[in-house]
């Protein structure tokens, strides 16, 4: 899961991730959270990538709350996001979004853009 969340990272212009401590504390984190909301004791192979996004989206916030989101080209970061009834496009120089908040945009859809696919997975506790 780190590589993949490494690689996402790369693709999305983040670079340095790979020797990052913070990523594994992310990452730890993230698996935790969709333990607890499933109440199962393993991450389930179809919701990894559900995982790797949170965690990059975690990362991603945590680097930019902590200013160390440096030359990151907020305009190369997502052209078109669509998952199921959800639509986020960011247009480059089109609109009145700013870079901030369709960096924002960005982090809340991996953090909690597909959230609901949890619910298929969960189990039931007494």
């Amino acid at each position: 899961m780190r590589d993949k969340a490494v690689a996402m990272l790369t693709a999305l212009g983040v670079a340095g991730a790979a020797d990052d401590p913070l990523l594994d504390m992310v990452l730890t984190n993230v698996q935790w959270r969709i333990k607890n909301l499933s109440n199962l004791s393993e991450i389930p192979e179809g919701l990894e990538s559900l995982a790797v996004s949170m965690a990059v989206g975690e990362y991603l916030n945590m680097k930019k709350c902590s200013g160390q989101l440096e030359g990151f080209d907020l305009d190369a970061a997502v052209k078109s996001i669509q998952e199921g009834d959800t639509n986020i496009t960011f247009a480059l120089g089109e609109g009145s979004s700013t870079p901030e908040q369709r960096l924002n945009s960005l982090i809340d859809y991996l953090i909690n853009g597909r959230i609901g696919e949890i619910y298929r997975y969960r189990r039931l506790v007494w």
